[in-house]
């Protein structure tokens, strides 16, 4: 199998490509320096000449405030650009793989979001990731999508490395303590994603690590186990403004992910511990 993977300058891409040169799959990644996926012409020119099996489509624009403020790039970038990614590979018969948000859902109440559940964003950010699944949807029947949520890698900035960056300087610091999510290790979700891309069972997956937390639980683990001593005051989500307005409900069920005879990914408090390991060393 030939496997062509968007974004690999981010944290996502970046390690599915990691994953795939350890498994000794054909593969390349690429990012803007090879092609702008808003440019419809430019991504059928390049996924044609490469002609992959499988596309892992990992780039994005992520900036979820900055969305708020240019919502017409980003609709270009996650919706157009999804959709620029989604019919190439329909006219080389590539099946595509798109990584998704919990942001594509209101993030209200306490139980977990399914796969089939109904979406409402609250923001630019997850419509457009939104609109990005109804172009694949709509384009292809062999198809992925996967909503992931919180995530952290070795390659690019994330929560992590600025809680780390923080306690270089701080001896405390305020994180809200009503959102609550599943923290995920781009290492462990990109053998997942391999593991998918090989398949053929096609639809919609919710993929996270184990566990819950709120982003205050997150630092403080982070702080204890990097062997900081930063006091971490949790605050609620209405004393940290920010233009986007950010779920307080990212709980995820992954019973599909078994149900299909994929595997669940490692409890988060285990990820964070390796991926600290990883970068600390």
């Amino acid at each position: 199998m030939k496997v062509l993977v968007t974004g690999v300058k981010g944290q996502l891409g970046y390690d599915v490509c990691r994953e795939l040169t350890r498994r000794g799959t054909e593969h390349k990644g690429v990012d803007i320096a090879d092609f702008d996926i808003t440019d419809a012409e430019a991504v059928d020119a390049y996924i044609s000449s490469y002609r992959p099996d499988a596309v892992i489509h990992c780039s994005a624009w992520t900036a979820v405030d900055k969305a708020e403020d240019e919502p017409d790039k980003v609709r270009a970038v996650n919706t157009d650009g999804t959709r620029n990614i989604a019919q190439a590979c329909k006219n080389v018969g590539a099946k595509m793989l798109y990584i998704s948000t919990d942001y594509v859902f209101p993030g209200t109440g306490e139980s977990f979001y399914r796969p089939e559940d109904p979406t409402g964003p609250l923001g630019v950010y997850g419509e457009t990731k939104l609109g990005g699944e109804r172009a694949v949807k709509e384009l292809l029947g062999r198809y992925f999508i996967v909503r992931i949520s919180w995530v952290f890698g070795v390659n690019g900035n994330n929560f992590v490395k600025t809680m780390l960056r923080l306690a270089e300087t701080h001896q405390e610091v305020s994180v809200v303590c009503d959102q609550f999510g599943s923290p995920t290790y781009t290492a462990d979700l990109a053998s997942l994603l391999c593991d998918m891309i090989a398949t053929e069972k096609y639809g919609i997956y919710h993929a996270t690590n184990e566990g819950i937390c709120s982003w205050a639980e997150f630092a403080q683990e982070i702080f204890r186990i990097a062997r900081k001593d930063v006091k971490v005051n949790p605050i609620p989500t209405n004393q940290y403004p920010t233009k986007a307005v950010r779920p307080l409900n990212s709980r995820m069920s992954k019973d599909k992910l078994v149900a299909k005879g994929f595997f669940r990914l490692p409890d988060w408090h285990d990820a964070l511990e390796r991926y600290l390991k990883e970068i600390m060393e």
